[in-house]
Parts: structure tokens; sequence; C-alpha cells
């Protein structure tokens, strides 16, 4: 069990209190543990003179079982939307996020305020289709395009936080404001010039210290907007790491906030999972381990393990061999049986061409199982076209 002892101007919606490390002498003792749903518990809690808290890190990931606990937003798997029936507004609602990202790095290169209902709005939009079916979004975000990374990465970062944030039964209201900052994390990179944005190979040191400032003037450019506080300060931490070698301010563990915790997580999966024009992404048991090795020094370990629960060990949209030389695509996971998800079977390796689309329950046929996890780049496959040509409505 990981715990961390912060003071009460540090405790968050979401977090789980494990028990009371410091209350104002003469007040009325408190005992309770569970999880905070509200700022009003929060506010209670300085009331009653309660000055530090301890918090269970993998509790607070958890969603543990708790009186205080109100995961309303969690819907029923039973209760979904039918995939075919969401993915169409999904696919709407995407092209739109792309466009309203497209504007949002527009203003801040200009220099110009956006509009910020209609992020704002688009966020609760975001939220909306996940609650409906959350595979229609996570199935969408694994169709990329290489030219359009810097859009898409934003996009899909806050798809990735509110389906995340979901998962942790946190209240609705936070998962929206998970689904903004991730919209909103990397605006400062408009303003890196393009040979070291979309440079291919390594970072010089010197490169490297003008990448690090795009934090610095995404932050700038919405404490001008004067945008929530709160939504700042998260959006300052997503590369900030638990060993205080992070930046922009190398905050150490204890200053870094939940949400920023959870946001450095959703980033560095799809960084790492993404197509670029310069590289192919890696799979996701590829970029879960290194984040894993990462979560000994610099990620929250308990949000960590969470994050990889909430994915699943095939994530919606990923691609896997299978046992018979063909490859298919993950369109629904087995909650109770995780290794053995619904595919869409659509490429053999035996002679190497397309075959027709077939779903298989890999719970309900014995005879054939997952070999690995691959990428669209190990067979020079046009997944994009693919997913227009057979899945797409």
């Amino acid at each position: 069990m990981t715990t961390l002892t912060i003071g009460i101007d540090k405790l968050e919606v979401g977090m789980f209190v494990l028990k009371i490390a410091e209350q104002k002498a003469g007040a009325v003792q408190i005992k309770t543990r569970g999880r905070v749903t509200s700022l009003a518990i929060i506010e209670e809690l300085k009331r009653k003179g309660v000055k530090r808290v301890v918090i269970e890190t993998e509790a607070s990931a958890a969603g543990a079982s708790s009186e205080v606990v109100k995961p309303d937003v969690v819907q029923d798997v039973h209760n979904r939307v039918p995939l075919a029936e969401e993915l169409r507004r999904a696919e709407r609602l995407y092209r739109k996020g792309l466009d309203i990202q497209a504007s949002l790095y527009d203003a801040v290169d200009k220099d110009k305020p956006f509009d910020e209902s209609i992020p704002n709005e688009f966020a609760r939009a975001l939220v909306g289709s996940l609650n409906r079916n959350p595979d229609a979004l996570l199935l969408l975000s694994r169709i990329r395009e290489k030219d359009t990374y810097l859009l898409e990465h934003s996009l899909n970062v806050g798809i990735l936080s509110a389906n995340f944030s979901r998962f942790l039964g946190l209240p609705e209201e936070q998962v929206v404001m998970a689904a903004y900052s991730g919209m909103l994390h990397d605006l400062g990179k408009i303003k890196i010039p393009d040979h070291i944005l979309h440079k291919p190979g390594r970072l010089t040191a010197d490169e490297m210290e003008i990448m690090k400032q795009h934090v610095t003037f995404g932050v700038d450019f919405l404490t001008d907007m004067k945008i929530d506080n709160h939504l700042i300060r998260v959006v300052s931490e997503h590369h900030e790491r638990l060993d205080g070698l992070g930046y922009p301010a190398q905050k150490p563990a204890d200053d870094i906030s939940f949400n920023g915790r959870l946001l450095a997580i959703t980033d560095m999966y799809d960084a790492l999972t993404a197509d670029r024009c310069y590289k192919a992404g890696m799979s996701s048991q590829k970029a879960l381990n290194i984040l894993l090795q990462d979560s000994e020094t610099k990620l929250d370990k308990g949000l960590l393990q969470q994050f990889i629960k909430c994915m699943g060990i095939y994530p919606m949209g990923s691609l896997v061999e299978l046992s018979n030389q063909k490859i298919a695509i993950v369109m629904k996971q087995n909650p109770s049986q995780p290794l053995q998800p619904v595919v869409k079977v659509f490429y053999t390796k035996i002679g190497n061409h397309y075959v027709t689309p077939k779903d298989i329950d890999l719970s309900k046929d014995n005879k054939v199982a997952i070999e690995r996890s691959v990428v669209a780049s190990d067979y020079d496959l046009d997944i994009n076209r693919f997913f227009n040509q057979s899945i797409s409505l």
C-alpha cells in the first residue's frame, strides 16, 4: 500500500483519505476514511480543523468501495448504447474535436483569446459519448493520421483522461475537467520551432531545453486567458515527475496534484503508442511496460496500475496476431476474461493479404487464441483504410 501525507490545501476531489494526520487541538476529532467526492467535503474538513491527511494513492485510483464513494458516471456494460450506433455519433464528434483543437493551437500561435465555452462544451460532449459507450471514442483514438499528430494527441489525451477518470469513479465534473485538461495540455508546443518539434532523432541538450518551454508557453497563455486555476495547475504538471526531476518546476512528489499525476500517465501512453510521420507507434504492451518502469520513481504507481486495468491487457482498437496466423483488431473486451476479447479478423500472414472481416469472440472459440500484440507497421497494414471500409458506418 502506497500512502502520502499532504496538507489539507492539496487535498482534491477523487483522493482517498486513509486517516487524519494532523488536526487543530480542541476540534471535534474525525475518524472517517473514504473518498473525497466533492469540494464541500474538503471545506468541511477544513472547518473542523483538519490540517494534514494521509491519502492512499492506490485506493485513490481504485474507486474502492466506501460509504462516501459515489461513482455515478460509469454506466453498466449491459446498458450501453450499441457500438455501431454510438460510433456514428462519435465519428462526427471526433472530427469536430480536431477542428476545435486546430482553432485552439491557432489562437495560441496568434496570441489571441479563444471562446472558452466551445472547448468546454465539447469536453462535456466527449464525456457524454463515453457514458453512452466508451468503446466508440477509444476505437477512434487508435485510428491515427501520421501528419496530424499534434491535434490528435491532444484530443486523444482528453479522451483517455476522461475515460480513466470515469473508471476511477470520479464525479462527472471531474471527468469533464480531465477531458478539458487533455485538450489544453500541449497548446504551448505551437510556439516551438518546427525543426525541433518534428525532429525525427533525439533532441540535443539545447534543443530539449527549448522543447521544455512548451509547458510554460501554454501555462502563460492560459493564465492570460484567466482559465480556471485548477486546470492551469494540471496542465503545468503533466511533465513533472515524482522524483523531482520533471519540468518546468521540478516539483517534489508531495506538490504534484492527483490530476497532474493522472495526466502525466495518459499523455505519456498516447505519445508512445502514436504513429508519427517519422516513426511508428509501439504496441500498448510495450508502452505500458515503459510506464511501469517509470512508475518506480517517476509516475504514480498506484494510479498506473489502475490505468492498466482501465485499458485492459488488449485495449480497444489494438491489433493482435492470432494462433492461426491471422491479424485482428480488438473490438470489445471481456471483463471476466481479459485474455479473450472479441476481435475482428481482417488479414492473414499466410500469403500476406487481406481477408473478409470476421468477428470472433475468443472466449467462446477454443480453437484460436492471441499469440501477441502487434502494430500496423509490422505488416505494412493500412489500418485507416480497413477501418473506413469495414468498421466505420
